[in-house]
């Protein structure tokens, strides 16, 4: 029988093929919880920013698990090494180290091009830790693959397969050159120790995964869902936005219209404007927008639609340095009036 390919689907068949995708998400997220102690919280944050393909940056103290939660996502999605690319960034980190070497036979031509097999360029899952010690010629190139998703190579733009990019930092450095990378993560989370309220459950979970390691297991790797279940996803959500018809009356009916209640969307404006009177928040037009896709992400995958006041706890990670983040962590939920079970 002839496979029936995505433009020949019925409306019905994409919307029950993205239903599955779902659930199948849903799924790896509380399975993925179970092997990192109280992180549940980020491991969503993570997958809420890969289904919207926008960058999440978690910070924090080393020993916080930040590379662990990342390294588990990247092997339970099973996405494989050509598809990868994962580095620590130092302030003496070569632009080659991150893109690649500059190739020589084509330096002799006159042409400026990089080899970029196994690095950034090619891959569709990064996590750059330590992520602020970029220098200078990182920043610049980095600013633009996650702009506009393009790489130059002998000055010439070449698009780039990146779908999702994590990265990682002990702290949030105030510096006014590093603002645009900054701005680029729309959420920041902080990833805290939890010794203090979970001492036993840390020392067990840390004890299975010393012997997992020792013995090459990875029990996360359930193939509950995959890196195409995350890009279909995205397509679904990119397909939602661009439908916009009229009703009978001539009324629009966009993405807005249909899956942001007006309730919901006049909290959410005045959450926005309490914030940046109150607390001299600074949000963007661009920004707004990129949270407006992140909330239809979430209540995509928690609930499978509609935008409910409980999604806008995501204003929680707007934070552009990490007392803004803590300052955030205790006013939204007050603002909100969202309790604990919500969270």
């Amino acid at each position: 029988m002839p496979k029936v390919t995505d433009t020949e689907k019925t409306k019905d068949q994409k919307h029950d093929d993205l239903e599955n995708a779902r659930k199948r998400i849903d799924r790896f997220r509380l399975s993925l919880g179970r092997h990192i102690v109280d992180k549940q919280e980020l491991i969503d944050l993570l997958i809420i920013g890969a289904i919207a393909q926008e960058p999440v940056l978690l910070v924090g103290p080393p020993g916080t698990a930040k590379s662990d939660l990342v390294l588990k996502l990247v092997e339970g999605l099973g996405v494989g090494e050509q598809d990868y690319f994962e580095y620590m960034l130092t302030r003496f980190t070569e632009p080659s180290e991150i893109l690649g070497p500059l190739d020589l036979s084509l330096m002799k031509e006159g042409r400026y091009s990089r080899r970029t097999e196994g690095k950034m360029p090619r891959a569709k899952v990064v996590f750059l830790d330590e992520i602020f010690k970029s220098s200078s010629a990182i920043l610049n190139v980095l600013l633009t693959i996650l702009n506009e998703r393009k790489f130059y190579q002998d000055g010439k733009p070449e698009p780039v397969p990146l779908k999702l990019l994590f990265a990682a930092a002990n702290e949030i450095p105030e510096q006014a050159e590093l603002a645009a990378l900054r701005d680029r993560f729309c959420l920041k989370a902080e990833s805290r120790s939890v010794r203090q309220d979970h001492f036993e459950e840390l020392l067990d979970s840390g004890l299975r995964n010393e012997s997992n390691r020792q013995r090459k297991l990875t029990p996360w790797k359930e193939g509950i869902c995959s890196l195409a279940d995350l890009e279909l996803a995205h397509q679904g959500l990119m397909d939602r936005f661009a439908e916009e018809t009229a009703d009978q009356d001539g009324n629009t009916r966009n993405d807005r219209v249909l899956f942001f209640p007006g309730p919901v969307l006049a909290e959410f404006r005045r959450v926005i404007e309490t914030l940046s009177r109150e607390h001299k928040l600074f949000i963007s037009d661009r920004k707004l927008v990129k949270l407006y896709k992140l909330l239809r992400a979430r209540a995509w995958l928690m609930r499978g639609g509609v935008v409910a006041v409980e999604d806008l706890l995501l204003l929680r990670y707007l934070g552009e340095t990490l007392p803004e983040l803590r300052l955030l962590a205790e006013k939204v939920p007050q603002y909100l009036r969202v309790g604990q079970s919500a969270r």
